[in-house]
Parts: structure tokens; C-alpha cells; sequence
């Protein structure tokens, strides 16, 4: 079994679990309740994580989480490259024609 994430935040345990769990990827969240016991025992050791129990799948989570943790810096809005129209930097996709956006 390999640990392949792990936050202070559950929202973002879960979110990286679903996006495995989406990609075909078998996880399990380990300490999920054990933020109560923070003081009794090390921060560190409480905190949620995410393990794989196939060590076949260790690259691929971590490419995809380290897709999912990136965030592009450029906050300008942008073109559609299918039907030309111009969308705020916060899309992903085109509002008019639903295109993903080019990086």
C-alpha cells in the first residue's frame, strides 16, 4: 500500500479520492475521524490521507493529482477556438459552445 496524498482539509481528500476513484484507480481514505484526536496524538498523524492498495497505480495517481493540484497562472480571459468566442479566464470550457479550453 502507498500514501499518495494527504491534507488537513477532508474536502480535499475527497475530492482527490473521487477524481481517483473516477479514473479507475482503487483508493481508500485512511484517519478520516482522526482530526478528534489531534492533541493525544502528532498533527501529523491525524491528518486524512489517500492510499492505493496497488502499487501498479502509484505513477498514475500521482500524475493525476499533480494535474489536479496545478493551477495555471494566466488569468486572462480567452478565445474559443471553435466558435471564436471570448470567455473569462474562470472557464474551462466555452459558455456559447461548450469547447474545452486550449492550455
Amino acid at each position: 500500500m502507498d500514501k499518495v496524498y494527504s491534507h488537513y482539509d477532508r474536502f480535499m481528500v475527497f475530492q482527490i479520492k473521487q477524481l481517483l476513484d473516477e479514473k479507475g484507480i482503487p483508493c481508500f481514505v485512511k484517519n478520516e475521524f482522526a482530526i478528534g484526536a489531534m492533541g493525544e496524538l502528532s498533527p501529523m498523524d491525524v491528518l486524512p490521507e489517500v492510499w492505493i492498495s496497488d502499487p501498479q497505480w502509484l505513477l498514475k495517481a500521482q500524475q493525476f493529482i499533480a494535474e489536479f493540484e496545478y493551477q495555471p497562472t494566466d488569468s486572462s480571459p480567452w478565445i474559443c477556438s471553435n466558435c471564436k468566442e471570448q470567455n473569462g479566464a474562470s472557464f474551462e470550457l466555452c459558455w456559447q459552445c461548450g469547447k474545452d479550453s486550449v492550455v
